[in-house]
């Protein structure tokens, strides 16, 4: 057992990578070493220990998490350095080898942190403490808030879709989630601190429920009750999972914004098919249809990857007229990077980086055009609108209920207040409309 006068007046400096997740488990993790008596480390102090939660969805990513890590080392001489999240999960030997790192820890292991500090002794080498994929199944709640004025609720963790570009459930594990009463008293703590705005975060949390036999339906339904909270957003959420019911109910809710992020991937069925998605293209306009029917207003961002294995110019071409002919507000465009055992990379066909380049322009046009859209058709309506503690040439900025960036000149009076607000045009840079 480790004494825990040893961390008293010790400093710690965090570093994320990646989704919403990451932050929300940082946040965690934060709070178990603050419990301790370690405080966060201010802008230029040193601190005895790091902790740096990293990505694994690309390539670039892995790259991204050796490069932070060297440089959090650097810039910390001496400390006591913990390396943990997706990709410490699937390569750590890779991470404990990086001169400096002490502990990497799995996904199993990384909201346990405490028990692995070992006195806060320098290593040699990193010592790795990481449980196969199948012996994943803890789920640990946590709950951040970002540096502006929302809450990231984590309500599920793992995935069994096994996507065959995707190493997701080889880095997460199983699906899991928390139960809907537990996950309602962190709401209610929210609410209780001021947090106007939750956006429920997971791997796959329209997949709410494996642990516990509850539905996500279930938990919507509960959430919306809690008073306080001025709004939910639900992040990312499977086409197959997104159920008439769930839209019909945010349609009427008191509570949840009509705002959907939904992943596409592609266009294009054959496509779908070589990705083993769980859905066709005839589903995903349907989901789009019904939102857009009982939600107008409605902001629907969808992710799509560009040049995966087996995406031909025939095939891309498909799904680029596919997107276009959808009434959505904004693509979020990813290029596929290869993954180690995966199953995609038992596709013949692959695409060459300028094309994938090529391809990832002609959507993020497409979303351009679509966003600007979007936001012009709600210049000269009323939105409530949730301002945010950020400042730019003395701006602040909100978004409304569904989503679009406001603009205006700052007033401290109106951060974390939610405001009915006349929308105006777009703002010179183009990225907001102005609060009239």
């Amino acid at each position: 057992m480790i004494d825990n006068t040893i961390f008293e007046n010790k400093l710690a400096a965090y570093l994320t990578l990646g989704c919403k997740l990451n932050f929300a488990e940082t946040s965690a993790i934060g709070k178990q070493l603050a419990e301790v008596g370690v405080r966060k480390a201010r802008e230029g102090e040193i601190a005895h220990i790091c902790v740096i939660n990293t990505c694994s969805v690309t390539e670039f990513a892995d790259k991204k998490c050796r490069q932070a890590v060297r440089k959090m080392i650097k810039d910390n001489p001496g400390a006591y350095v913990i390396v943990t999240g997706c990709y410490a999960q699937l390569k750590p030997e890779d991470i404990a080898s990086i001169e400096g790192v002490d502990i990497v820890l799995g996904a199993e292991q990384k909201l346990d942190i405490i028990g692995y500090l070992d006195e806060l002794k320098k290593k040699e080498k990193g010592a790795v403490h990481t449980s196969k994929t199948n012996n994943i199944r803890t789920f640990v709640p946590s709950c951040s808030r970002d540096d502006r004025t929302r809450y990231f609720l984590k309500v599920q963790d793992g995935c069994d879709y096994f996507c065959s570009f995707c190493t997701i459930p080889f880095a997460r594990g199983r699906s899991r989630n928390g139960t809907i009463e537990s996950l309602v008293k962190q709401a209610e703590e929210v609410a209780a601190n001021g947090g106007k705005e939750i956006v429920l975060t997971g791997v796959n949390i329209g997949d709410f429920g494996r642990t516990t036999g509850e539905s996500f339906f279930d938990l919507v339904k509960a959430l919306d009750n809690v008073e306080g909270i001025a709004r939910y957003r639900i992040s990312s959420i499977e086409p197959n999972l997104l159920t008439d019911e769930i839209i019909d109910f945010v349609a009427h809710s008191k509570r949840f914004a009509p705002h959907f992020h939904i992943p596409l991937q592609s266009g294009s069925d054959a496509v779908l098919k070589l990705m083993r998605r769980k859905y066709d293209t005839a589903l995903f306009r349907h989901k789009v249809e019904i939102i857009k029917q009982k939600l107008p207003h409605a902001f629907i961002g969808v992710d799509v990857i560009v040049g995966t294995r087996g995406e031909t110019d025939e095939y891309f071409e498909d799904g680029r007229k596919f997107i276009e002919s959808l009434d959505i507000s904004q693509l979020h465009v990813f290029t596929y990077s290869e993954r180690p055992n995966t199953q995609a990379l038992k596709i013949d066909f692959a695409v060459d980086p300028r094309t994938k380049h090529a391809r990832s322009k002609a959507l993020l046009d497409i979303s351009d055009h679509k966003l600007r859209d979007f936001y012009l058709s709600q210049k000269g309506l009323l939105r409530k609108t949730l301002f945010e503690h950020s400042i730019h040439n003395n701006k602040m900025y909100g978004f409304t209920e569904n989503y679009v960036k406001v603009e205006r000149d700052f007033d401290e009076s109106l951060v974390n207040i939610v405001r009915d607000v006349k929308l105006g045009g777009l703002n010179i840079e183009g990225t907001a409309l102005i609060s009239q």
